[in-house]
């Protein structure tokens, strides 16, 4: 089995990792810096977010050269070392590209922009509707709200599905094909193991880039987080492109390999990406939409795991990312009967407060699940230390664009990407080395959550992360097929021959086989009561079980 059939990785925003020159901004040098605390986690890769040159109108997301790095992180030599660090700690590196637009700081757009011979022809130039031109070409929206067209000196439009800063690429020109696979093979040379693809669903536009399709929102929003029908999303014509990276991944040993970032329609579509000549992984963003209940989860978990197997791939379980509130806050309310997406939770927020004592068992027990399942799964930063999104940051201090697209009505991601706690009581807390402010600010209460103060402590979840992360690796990677177990409402229970999962999203305690013994749990201290012959699994809880067969198991 190919190490990325069954990795642990983990995702490094990296302007808030750590910050290793003392400017407030996390970097490749803090992250180098930070390489122990990794391997001693037990993660197999890192992804890291974009380090290339940037003028930050989407943090980093509008790239300015593809194979350089953002002075503010580094240098490319800084890169290297840090690439031979990461594999000498046994770590594999996997960075994002973006390859949907570019800045308008590329040096491609500032041709289009001067209208020098076919450069425009790389993007999506339209002229206007109307008698004067003055109307966008089609009614399509931005992700980020406001239209996805903006207007240049000559009165032409450009498409641009995020913010304006960041124009789409026409993959219809042949030019941009083979710049990308360029690209690819720049960093695969130097030793990158792979790549996440950030909005990899939305490269090709239905031909004509019409209004809208029949099954989309009257509004032509493309709502990418989820899933709807737009023409901007998962055509067809995308699958042409993985294949000739897919290639490209096949010409270096090991292969490299790539994961999607696809918001699709559904399980069948998100397969359709990871046929055997096409992408490795995609992540299954249905896992983390789902509501904190044993039915909604088992739900989804059965429609990925049968989706991937249907064209042998692993699924691939995340519970948080950059772009969702953490899990914490989003256990820490109430639980509605469907799936959600980020921008439903944050309008929560002024609707009901947020308890996070509770948020943090759930995220505990979810953890196990998550690391319990076959296949891949990804931590975001700060996940292992049970952060919650900080909801109250003043409205100045905020950079992600959807706040000033959306007219200042959705305070946006900024929430989940403040910089990490290391060590002390106050800001910067061990994040950078001098008394910097850091460039989202810190809560007053981050120290309590540090590295430094869960370090040694056996019940925090970092003891649990570090745990659950080597009990993976010694047991769960050899298990056998999972099979649902016969349980009580809101309980899921599975096994995977001699383990078994146990889940209780439940309000009260369920009793567990007498049969097994433990081998985790995500409640601190002792597991439930007795009750009979039998365990009781606290609600909001979660516990590993080994049957009888494997006593030599370390107990919780």
């Amino acid at each position: 089995m190919s190490w990325w059939q069954h990795a642990v990785v983990y995702q490094v925003y990296i302007r808030s990792f750590a910050d290793g020159n003392g400017d407030g901004v996390g970097d490749i040098a803090g992250l180098t810096a930070r390489l122990p605390y990794l391997a001693d986690l037990g993660v197999d890769a890192l992804w890291i977010n974009p380090w290339y040159p940037s003028p930050m109108a989407d943090a980093g997301y509008d790239v300015a050269d593809y194979c350089g790095i953002e002075p503010d992180y580094g240098t490319l030599e800084q890169a290297q070392e840090f690439l031979a660090a990461a594999h000498h700690a046994g770590l594999k590196v996997i960075l994002d590209i973006v390859p949907n637009h570019t800045s308008e700081a590329h040096r491609w757009f500032a041709a289009a922009l001067a209208d020098a011979p076919g450069a425009r022809e790389r993007y999506h130039f339209r002229p206007g509707r109307g008698p004067d031109g003055s109307q966008p070409p089609n009614g399509w929206q931005s992700v980020f709200g406001g239209p996805a067209w903006s207007r240049v000196a000559d009165g032409s439009w450009y498409l641009h599905l995020f913010a304006p800063a960041q124009p789409d690429l026409n993959w219809e020109h042949p030019q941009v094909r083979a710049e990308f696979e360029r690209v690819l093979r720049f960093w695969f040379d130097r030793g990158v193991d792979g790549f996440r693809i950030d909005v990899a669903h939305g490269l090709v536009k239905a031909p004509g880039l019409p209004d809208q399709a029949p099954e989309a929102d009257a509004e032509g929003d493309p709502a990418m987080l989820d899933g709807a029908a737009h023409p901007a999303w998962d055509q067809d014509g995308v699958h042409a492109i993985y294949r000739g990276w897919r290639a490209v991944a096949g010409e270096y040993l090991p292969e490299r390999v790539f994961i999607a970032e696809a918001w699709v329609a559904d399980n069948d579509r998100l397969a359709r990406y990871l046929r055997p000549d096409e992408l490795h992984t995609a992540f299954q963003f249905d896992f983390l939409r789902a509501p904190w209940r044993a039915s909604s989860l088992r739900a989804v978990l059965d429609d990925a795991m049968a989706a991937a197997a249907g064209v042998g791939a692993p699924p691939t379980w995340v519970l948080s990312n950059h772009d969702v509130t953490r899990t914490v806050t989003r256990y820490a309310r109430s639980q509605p009967p469907h799936l959600v997406g980020a921008d439903w939770e944050r309008r929560r927020w002024a609707q009901e407060q947020a308890d996070h004592e509770l948020g943090r068992r759930r995220a505990r027990a979810c953890a196990l699940l998550q690391l319990a399942l076959p296949g891949t799964a990804y931590i975001y930063q700060g996940e292992e230390l049970g952060l919650e999104e900080v909801e109250e940051l003043p409205d100045e201090a905020r950079q992600d664009p959807t706040f000033v697209q959306s007219g200042f009505a959705d305070v946006g991601r900024d929430g989940c990407r403040v910089p990490l706690p290391w060590s002390g009581h106050a800001a910067p807390y061990g994040f950078s080395p001098a008394p910097v402010a850091t460039w989202l600010p810190q809560p007053p209460h981050w120290g309590a959550h540090s590295v430094a103060a869960q370090r040694d402590d056996p019940e925090s979840f970092l003891a649990l992360y570090r745990a659950a992360l080597a009990s993976r690796r010694e047991h769960w990677l050899a298990a056998g097929a999972l099979q649902w177990l016969p349980s009580p409402p809101d309980v899921l229970a599975f096994s995977r021959g001699d383990l078994q999962c146990w889940v209780n999203t439940s309000d009260h305690p369920v009793s567990l086989p007498s049969s097994s013994k433990v081998l985790l749990s995500s409640t601190t201290g002792a597991l439930g009561s007795a009750t009979g012959e039998s365990t009781a699994l606290p609600a909001d809880s979660a516990v590993w079980l080994c049957r009888s067969s494997r006593r030599h198991a370390a107990e919780s």
